[in-house]
């Protein structure tokens, strides 16, 4: 036998098998429906009476042409009724029938009904998970993608910020001012060109980190309240006069302050590397305080901290450790507080970062008191001088988690809260007495 009568009676034996048995399974649906059809009409007639109901539909015409006349189908009935027990063999055989053709058929219908009837209480109960399934689903997709765009705005901010000027680059890695500019002016005279046009026609700003006089809330609303009023080449005190106009927010934070680095010293006659509070009376000038709605100071470390002459309604001390400490406030009366403004209200201002060797918020204007809604002092790195606090009134103030001392012994008291410090409502905690010696300078 060749190939080609191989492939022809393959072709064959596949062809009747097919059709073979799709024929028999047609053939066994289609009798099984026409006898269990014929089967539930017979029972019908058994069970009901088909002249009264179908009565009045007879006789049954189309265009006046008629198919079934009522006689002819009361007589049909009446010869089916005659022979009642034939009529009963025929129609238990026809369902019979029906029934065995179109087993497997039925039986699957009727195991599909039943999971199905069985699925429903469990499907109606779990579709509260599913669909918060779905919704957590299509969160995490909006959130990933939220995500995604917030991280490459961020990249490409910060490397426009970068490619701006090899001087913002060397102020964003905290170098000074002055040192940033004497790296630049040291490499070659046309850099030293392109340090003057940064640093002269650039303008100087409290969120660059820039150290100068911050005075725009005692001039008045004029002057720009992130630009220094004065600024004195080779100062790099960080000082902020308030007067008239109050200021919605001021932030420092994350900054090196005093001589914690190298080649930062103190200014002349000057004992303090963070001095904030209002001025005392002196001749012809009369005492001024400054007004704060919150005052936080936090996360900070420091040689000695003095908080004296402050009335606050609310005094939270928490988590402050310290090589000595004194804290002892005094019940007060302060009532609570909040530094308001309105349109005429200074906007914030805050800087993160940079290097000073002082800070000082004060309110210079005889009899007039500076005012600050929220006054955020964290992560000060100090040495060399004492930080003080005092001549405030503030609604809240909040100390903790803070670092103090100089390592002389715990009889030396360097964490000072005095008994001119008023509370209506004290909050003192967790704070202990551990041996803390100043940090040891380090390179810019």
């Amino acid at each position: 036998m060749d190939s080609e009568e191989r492939k022809e009676r393959f072709f064959h034996q596949f062809l009747k098998r097919v059709f073979s048995r799709s024929l028999v399974t047609f053939a066994k649906r289609v009798g099984g429906t026409a006898a269990l059809v014929a089967g539930l009409g017979t029972l019908v007639v058994i069970t009901l009476d088909p002249v009264r109901l179908l009565s009045p539909l007879l006789p049954l015409q189309v265009n006046n042409i008629v198919f079934i006349e009522q006689t002819v189908f009361t007589n049909f009935i009446n010869l089916l009724n005659a022979n009642f027990i034939l009529l009963i063999s025929a129609t238990t055989i026809l369902l019979g029938l029906g029934l065995g053709l179109l087993s497997k058929e039925l039986f699957n219908g009727v195991k599909a009904f039943w999971r199905g009837l069985k699925a429903s209480p469990r499907a109606t109960l779990n579709a509260p998970a599913r669909a918060y399934k779905r919704i957590t689903i299509w969160r995490n997709w909006l959130l990933q993608k939220i995500d995604y765009l917030q991280s490459e705005s961020a990249k490409w901010k910060t490397t426009f910020n970068v490619l701006k000027s090899p001087y913002s680059l060397l102020r964003a890695m905290g170098f000074s001012p002055q040192m940033a500019a004497s790296f630049l002016v040291a490499g070659s005279v046309a850099t030293s060109g392109v340090v003057v046009n940064e640093t002269i026609l650039a303008e100087k700003s409290f969120s660059n980190r820039d150290p100068g006089v911050y005075a725009a809330s005692l001039i008045g609303e004029s002057a720009p309240l992130d630009v220094p009023t004065e600024y004195v080449e080779g100062s790099n005190t960080l000082r902020i006069d308030l007067g008239t106009i109050p200021v919605r927010d001021i932030t420092i934070k994350d900054v090196s302050v005093g001589t914690v680095f190298a080649n930062s010293a103190l200014p002349a006659n000057e004992t303090t590397v963070v001095k904030v509070g209002g001025n005392i009376a002196a001749q012809g000038f009369t005492a001024t305080r400054l007004e704060v709605g919150t005052f936080i100071y936090e996360k900070s470390r420091c040689r000695k901290v003095t908080f004296s002459d402050i009335n606050a309604h609310t005094i939270i001390v928490r988590g402050n450790a310290s090589d000595g400490q004194s804290v002892a406030p005094s019940p007060g009366t302060a009532r609570m507080r909040s530094i308001g403004g309105g349109h005429h209200q200074a906007d914030a201002m805050t800087t993160a970062g940079g290097m000073y060797d002082r800070i000082w918020i004060q309110s210079p204007a005889s009899g007039i008191n500076g005012k600050i809604g929220t006054l955020t002092l964290s992560n000060l790195f100090t040495k060399g001088g004492d930080c003080e606090f005092s001549r405030m009134d503030i609604g809240t103030l909040i100390i903790e988690l803070n670092e103090t001392g100089s390592g002389t012994g715990f009889a030396t008291k360097e964490f000072i809260i005095a008994t001119t410090v008023t509370g209506a409502n004290l909050t003192i905690e967790d704070n202990v007495e551990i041996s803390i010696a100043e940090p040891t300078t380090i390179s810019p």
